[in-house]
């Protein structure tokens, strides 16, 4: 994920959460989950306050195209920004809609990179890594999509000269309650949570935070989170924790420390805004 969305991309690095501290400490964050208590309100704010004074208030209007989003993810795993950003400029060249003309960039023809050869696809999206396995994702995600009954109500979109019904379109999210458009997106194929919560959160702004390595780390540190904690429940507490109408900032600012001072490896305790009210700072600084 990129930090305040500078590039065509979200803030993320797909569905596997992976331990949230060394293993060297890990044994230590096991005895504290026997113990761990849910943090506060007051704390969860005053460690939103801290990051605000840090970071500011990131400011991102939902775009609206949840499919870019969805393929976003997708390319974002197992990379870094600068490649899947390549990968999603490079898939637009080559399957940019021509029908109607618009000027670019055009927007991406996603029923012509389902019917292209998969080889198509996988040369496209090339500097993004994995591309063989992500390309036969993308084709088998949009191919769920376009084969779903599960929105049998939603009014078709009909945005096309021709008046063609978009089959691929999750426009009816917009509206739609919020736990049935989740668990729709993670019906599709390698779709989890957290590549759910990027699309109904930064397409139309709904309130669903995802919880990448960088969010994972940084709140199991911060205690917000219990160590140890399941994939789903890291995703039901953030939910539970992040003040009202705060999803995007508290998740941005929190990947954004993450990123730059609570380093996986060699966290960067001594400059950190937030050491004072760190529960797992001593941990660390007693095996520098």
């Amino acid at each position: 994920m990129r930090d305040g969305r500078k590039g065509v991309g979200s803030p993320g690095y797909g569905d596997t959460v992976p331990p949230s501290v060394p293993k060297r400490t890990r044994s230590r964050s096991l005895e504290t989950a026997a113990v761990w208590k849910p943090p506060t309100r007051a704390r969860v704010l005053r460690i939103r306050d801290r990051l605000r004074q840090v970071y500011g208030i990131p400011r991102m209007a939902p775009h609206g195209r949840p499919l870019d989003e969805l393929i976003l993810t997708v390319l974002s795993q197992s990379t870094n920004d600068r490649n899947r950003d390549v990968a999603f400029l490079r898939l637009r060249e080559r399957f940019g809609d021509l029908d109607p003309p618009t000027p670019p960039p055009r927007p991406i023809d996603y029923e012509a990179v389902l019917a292209a050869p998969v080889s198509a696809v996988e040369e496209a999206i090339r500097p993004g890594g994995i591309s063989k396995v992500k390309s036969a994702r993308i084709q088998a995600i949009l191919a769920a999509i376009a084969n779903s009954s599960a929105r049998t109500d939603a009014s078709p979109k009909t945005d096309s000269p021709s008046g063609t019904v978009d089959r691929l379109s999750l426009e009816w999210m917009r509206e739609a309650p919020l736990a049935e458009s989740r668990d729709y997106l993670c019906a599709l194929p390698g779709v989890g949570r957290k590549t759910a919560a990027c699309v109904l959160l930064f397409s139309y702004g709904l309130p669903d935070v995802p919880v990448d390595t960088h969010v994972s780390r940084v709140g199991t540190r911060l205690g917000l989170f219990r160590p140890g904690a399941p994939f789903e429940e890291l995703h039901d507490q953030m939910l539970a924790i992040t003040p009202p109408g705060e999803h995007l900032e508290f998740h941005v600012n929190l990947l954004r420390h993450g990123r730059r001072t609570c380093h996986a490896r060699n966290p960067a305790c001594d400059e950190c805004a937030l050491a004072r009210m760190c529960p797992s700072r001593d941990s660390f600084s007693t095996l520098a």
